[in-house]
């Protein structure tokens, strides 16, 4: 019999929900039974603002380490978490089909971005989405706020007009009833990675032969991946931390051209640059896993390498949140 799966998960509503929902797709595709292991994070303990505190890893430190010493078998981030630098001995076996990765207006009223009421306070904790919120209402008074979906939302009822949330959160919670507007990519380009998740496990884990390997590779969505892999890389070659306002969002089509958007702002939003590029993934490619994964994420470097020539570093101080 197999053994049971150890399924490393932080302890929040939103982290149990998406963890439950990829064990218990492990636990259909033959993986064996499964349990889940909490395990809580600096990001969960501690308070401030996310480049205070250090960056998105700040989620992912304690679960990597719950995999290296054999606490746990499997661990899933929200994929926007994972530092772009691999961790040693880990790897990111299978990333299931993206949910949407927009990011979603909800506020009193029914408001929409362009109904919102001059000078509304809108509360995110991201700078990406503070940027661009004002690039498109210069006017809004932008809060930064922090906590769980729920204690996002509720500042709605005391002392904000709207908050901004993604919209694959809400869908997994069941509260896309908190929703106003779903905000276009061209007026909200997402984090890089928004919506997706990432499965991660030892590296002798993701090996073909065992019930495990076989339903990770059964779970993985390839044009997710590949989609996540070159926003991955347009921010790793960006070297643009978590305070960095930098978005991408990419696309395969069915007919193999994975197109990649992304965008790099002032933190303010009075300036912004904005460029796109995209591949034509041929068969023989298509066909050869390792070679496809290194053209879209050369896609992602191409475009990186286009905004820097642009002037993106002075937008951004890319480099001063390090490697997110």
């Amino acid at each position: 019999m197999p053994q049971t799966v150890r399924v490393g998960t932080r302890a929040s509503v939103l982290a149990l929900t998406q963890t439950g929902h990829v064990a218990d797709a492990l636990t259909a595709l033959g993986a064996g039974d499964h349990e889940l292991v909490r395990v809580r994070t600096d990001g969960d303990r501690l308070t401030g603002s996310l480049a205070t505190l250090g960056g998105t890893g700040v989620f992912v430190t304690a679960l990597r380490d719950a995999l290296l010493d054999g606490r746990c078998d499997v661990a899933v981030h929200s994929f926007k978490d994972l530092p772009t630098t691999p961790a040693p001995g880990l790897v990111v076996a299978a990333v299931p089909v993206r949910q949407d990765p927009r990011d979603a207006l909800c506020a009193r009223e029914g408001w929409t971005l362009a109904t919102l009421p001059e000078g509304a306070s809108v509360g995110t904790g991201s700078p990406r989405r503070a940027a661009q919120l004002l690039a498109a209402r210069p006017d809004l008074r932008v809060v930064d706020i922090r906590g769980n979906v729920d204690t996002r939302l509720r500042r709605i009822e005391d002392d904000l007009d709207a908050v901004v949330l993604a919209a694959a959160g809400l869908a997994r919670l069941d509260r896309l009833d908190a929703v106003t507007e779903a905000l276009p990519p061209d007026v909200m380009t997402p984090a890089p990675a928004q919506g997706a998740l990432a499965v991660e496990v030892r590296a002798e884990d993701a090996v073909a032969g065992t019930p495990l390997a076989a339903a990770l590779a059964a779970l993985d969505h390839r044009p997710t991946h590949l989609a996540v892999l070159a926003e991955r890389a347009l921010l790793n070659r960006l070297e643009a931390g978590c305070a960095a306002p930098v978005g991408a969002h990419a696309r395969l089509g069915d007919d193999g051209v994975l197109t990649l958007s992304a965008v790099v702002l002032r933190t303010d939003g009075t300036a912004s640059l904005h460029r796109s590029d995209a591949l034509t993934l041929d068969g023989s490619a298509t066909d050869d896993a390792a070679r496809t994964a290194l053209a879209a994420a050369g896609l992602g470097t191409r475009l990186a390498e286009t905004l820097l020539a642009d002037g993106a570093a002075d937008l951004a101080d890319l480099a001063a949140g390090g490697r997110a």
